[in-house]
């Protein structure tokens, strides 16, 4: 996909000497694919606390040979 966007020089040279791209393309991909992984990330941590679990699960048993 082709798009034009205005992003300020300025903030594309510093991201580029701080990355090891050789393109604005690339640069920018590897930023949205960092602003996807960690929009994840938030959404699990937002699951913490709402998931109900069985205090008398054993987990160890499980682990056990048959």
């Amino acid at each position: 996909m082709v798009t034009n966007i205005n992003i300020d020089e300025t903030l594309l040279e510093q991201a580029l000497a701080l990355s090891d791209h050789s393109t604005v393309n690339l640069l920018i991909e590897a930023a949205l694919y960092e602003y996807i992984q960690r929009r994840q990330q938030l959404k699990v941590l937002e699951l913490f606390g709402t998931i109900d679990y069985e205090e008398n699960y054993n987990y160890k048993q499980q682990r056990q040979k048959i």
